[in-house]
């Protein structure tokens, strides 16, 4: 590298050894740019997610510091409750904020960055990010892959009504003005620059698809024989089970396909919801399973026929589910509860079906179309295949994500385009550090 290393600290709630969710892609983004020479200094809570226990191996009271994959590792303590609902997710976000205050101050004590990345969720910590960044006079880039806010509205887990809502949303408007603002998505890219106000701008910063799981997609998974599936098809989900991803309507079509003797429902999650699925599941003859190891990741996608993309109504804007490029990259179809015109929708493509959300006929109807029509499933998968070679490809993307924080660092007040989103089209393979602005819609 022949470029001046950055000296880089991120504050991000969750991080490795988290198997699934944000902490893949901060701990992903952390390792790259270690790898490639800068100074990463990584801030994060214990790893709880999505069992909300805290992991074997890891303190649930004191302050611990590793170098992990050539990064310098902090680890806070704080408040994990074992039902995330309500108040005591809210103490959850709170206790880590907290502290994390003062482990961000110290760590600009001790050196001063070059530049601060916060990753949201959450709110409360990106907020300290702000408040650090404005103390020690270092620019902010904050990435947002959830909009934790409206979600929490959606699911109704927000207490407190419109004034808790009101006062985090405050907390929110701060946190995200000032600083250089990236999101996942299209749709959560235009939702923020809204939300920001006019001239604000969006960066996107996507995910990005395993690149293990391309390796194994024609080979046949050996979760077939590990876990006995006698019957040719497997519709499968995988993931957290949560309140936002609705997984529930995955066992009612599976109850209402009950009479189909080729097909077999897969359910490999954990998370909040996990006892409530469970006793849902009863008789229906859905296999469910834990989380399974990342590094196996490619062989338990392979297992599908189809995939699943269950989201509950009014969340297809919100999130941008970490799972689809993987799904996508195993070359099955996805099937997503999502309406037409949504964000996940834009992503699908060819790559597989729409049908409206809690409406379980129609996800059922969906599964056993693609089901009984092989070559279009195929041409699916391939669709989807080629889709996550173009739009989530993990060196292209973090090369770009490198160069942008590079350019905000070197540019003197590094001052924020006008006029909406600035996102790259990874599809057409643009030259290094050039972006395209999308306009935003009135």
């Amino acid at each position: 590298m022949t470029e001046t290393p950055l000296d880089i600290l991120v504050l991000g709630h969750n991080y490795a050894p988290e198997p699934v969710g944000i902490a893949v892609y901060t701990s992903g983004m952390a390792e790259m740019l270690a790898a490639d020479g800068h100074e990463v200094r990584v801030i994060c809570g214990t790893p709880c997610y999505p069992h909300w226990s805290v992991l074997p191996g890891y303190s649930h009271y004191k302050v611990t510091h590793r170098c992990e994959g050539g990064v310098a590792v902090t680890r806070l303590p704080h408040f994990v409750p074992a039902v995330p609902r309500g108040w005591r997710r809210i103490l959850h976000h709170l206790s880590f904020a907290l502290l994390a205050t003062w482990a961000m101050l110290r760590a600009c004590w001790r050196r001063r960055p070059d530049v601060i990345v916060a990753i949201a969720p959450s709110i409360l910590s990106t907020a300290v990010a702000r408040l650090v960044a404005t103390c020690v006079r270092r620019p902010l880039w904050i990435h947002v892959q959830d909009l934790e806010l409206e979600v929490a509205l959606a699911t109704g887990q927000l207490p407190g009504g419109r004034r808790t809502a009101a006062l985090l949303g405050a907390a929110e408007r701060w946190a995200l003005s000032g600083a250089r603002v990236s999101s996942i998505s299209p749709a959560m890219c235009e939702r923020l620059a809204a939300k920001l106000g006019r001239g604000a701008a969006v960066f996107e910063f996507r995910n990005w698809a395993d690149p293990a799981v391309v390796h194994r997609a024609e080979a046949e998974s050996p979760y077939r024989r590990e876990w006995r599936i006698g019957r040719p098809h497997v519709v499968l989900y995988s993931g957290n089970i949560a309140a936002k991803q609705g997984v529930e309507l995955v066992v009612e079509a599976a109850r209402l396909l009950g009479w189909r003797t080729d097909i077999q429902f897969v359910i490999c999650g954990n998370g909040a919801n996990r006892a409530a699925l469970e006793e849902a599941a009863r008789g229906s003859g859905v296999m469910i399973h834990d989380l399974q190891p990342t590094e196996l990741l490619g062989d338990l996608l392979a297992l599908a026929s189809v995939h699943v993309l269950p989201q509950i109504a009014g969340a297809a804007d919100l999130v941008l589910p970490s799972k689809l490029p993987n799904m996508l990259a195993s070359g099955r179809p996805v099937i997503a509860t999502a309406g037409e015109g949504t964000g996940i929708a834009g992503e699908l493509g060819g790559a597989g079906l729409l049908t409206p959300p809690h409406d379980a006929r129609a996800l059922a109807d969906a599964i056993a179309s693609l089901i009984d029509d092989p070559a279009r499933r195929a041409a699916m998968g391939a669709a989807g295949r080629r889709l996550a070679a173009a739009r989530w490809d993990k060196r292209e993307i973090l090369e770009q994500f490198g160069r942008e924080l590079r350019t905000l660092v070197v540019e003197a007040g590094y001052n924020r385009p006008v006029g909406g989103v600035i996102r790259p089209r990874f599809a057409q393979h643009q030259p290094a550090g050039r972006i395209e602005p999308v306009q935003q819609h009135p």
